[in-house]
């Protein structure tokens, strides 16, 4: 990769970061995109800076050569899209070469979720294990389940979220975005079983671990100081066989999704699922209309006037 991207692409990151609040994720995730871009654009004698639309035309039918996913592909045209028109802001240049091109084709697939009795099963399976980890367990699954949280979000919850027992979380959530989470009795159950036994899992007093530890909810010895997504991700694997249930299955995402899908089909508004799951745009969360059709269809049967029995 040229000096002259790596550069641009350092600019581009910044102002993501300071002006729009990017996380770190998002940023890693531009990072790679863009780098891909760039490496694949001087193997043609161009440049990120200096690409033309037929360039970068080359690159997404060289993506999709190597079979990546149209949802792939389109996350990065989106990246290359978002870049060029910082460029045309800071007036590197006159044009975008992505103005002209379209996405790559794709569905729009429903997200995965789970039953009603499979969320019931795996609280259960979580509520039989009365030892540290157990408890631990427990008020992950509960808390995620209650309050639709990021798995992010969940893992790096600040003990301050939870000093007094009060109904509702505040989550700093994208672009530092706060939001309340509303807790049941269950959750709030869980936390102060959990917070009872907390004290044991924290790394030794007077360590630079326990320094950074020390403040979060589910504190950790990893760089930083409280469980990762990735061990977070395990647990909830191990739990889901415990229940019987099929692992592969259930991630920390499907039970993002069940919560949004189960409070739709209880009667909650999508404005409302938008505002608790911290969507900024009201399309993210229309992905859980099949929901709401389903039960407006219901509705109608049931109660309209003209509807006949079979």
């Amino acid at each position: 990769m040229r000096g002259a991207d790596a550069a641009a692409i350092e600019a581009f990151l910044e102002m993501m970061s300071a002006e729009r609040g990017a996380s770190a994720n998002t940023l890693s995730a531009y990072r790679r995109d863009l780098e891909d871009f760039s490496v694949r654009l001087g193997a043609d004698g161009q440049s990120l800076k200096s690409a033309n639309a037929d360039g970068v035309a080359k690159c997404l039918s060289a993506f999709a050569g190597e079979g990546l996913a149209a949802t792939t592909q389109a996350r990065k045209l989106s990246a290359a899209r978002q870049f060029f028109r910082f460029q045309r802001a800071e007036k590197q240049r006159k044009d975008d070469p992505t103005e002209t091109l379209d996405s790559p084709g794709r569905g729009r697939p429903l997200p995965k979720t789970m039953s009603e009795g499979d969320v019931d099963l795996l609280l259960e399976a979580a509520r039989s294990d009365e030892s540290t980890a157990g408890l631990r367990t427990r008020c992950l699954i509960e808390v995620l389940y209650a309050a639709g949280l990021r798995v992010s979000e969940l893992v790096s919850l600040p003990v301050s979220a939870v000093a007094r027992r009060e109904r509702c979380l505040m989550i700093r959530g994208k672009g530092g975005k706060e939001r309340l989470a509303p807790l049941n009795p269950d959750a709030l159950d869980a936390i102060v079983a959990w917070r009872a036994v907390r004290d044991r899992t924290l790394p030794p007093k007077g360590t630079k671990q326990f320094d950074k530890a020390e403040k979060y909810l589910f504190p950790s010895r990893a760089a930083a100081g409280h469980l990762t997504r990735e061990r977070f991700a395990q647990i909830l694997k191990a739990l889901a066989l415990k229940a019987g249930l099929d692992a592969s299955k259930i991630s920390p995402h499907v039970l993002r999704h069940a919560f949004a899908s189960h409070l739709l089909a209880h009667g909650a508004d999508l404005r409302s699922v938008q505002t608790l799951l911290g969507h900024a745009d009201i399309s993210t969360t229309q992905i859980y209309t099949h929901v709401l059709e389903e039960r407006l269809r219901r509705l109608v049967e049931d109660a309209h006037p003209l509807a006949r029995e079979e």
